[in-house]
């Protein structure tokens, strides 16, 4: 499993062109829930250029992109509790799925 951080949205892109295993929507679930982030499909104008894309290409395992904070980059550091709060559960959930 990977996850590769960007800023803006607080959203959980989990999908690319169908190459997701089929747990990675139920992981992603799992992610939202404990983030309050939301799962989304990738804008098909953002896909073809992730890392998480081609992971799941190359590897078809779980991969999310995680878009963390809202507004300007870069980013404030005034976010960045905010940021780490929303995303611990990700992390350590993500390292024992």
């Amino acid at each position: 499993m990977i996850l590769a951080y960007h800023t803006q949205g607080q959203e959980i892109y989990w999908q690319f062109q169908n190459y997701a295993p089929i747990e990675a929507e139920e992981i992603g679930n799992i992610f939202a829930n404990v983030s309050g982030y939301r799962l989304a499909d990738v804008p098909f104008s953002s896909s073809f250029a992730g890392y998480k894309d081609w992971f799941l290409q190359e590897y078809k395992r779980p991969g999310y992109t995680i878009e963390a904070g809202l507004g300007e980059n870069p980013l404030p550091i005034s976010q960045f509790n905010e940021i780490y709060n929303d995303n611990i559960g990700i992390l350590v959930l993500g390292a024992i799925l």
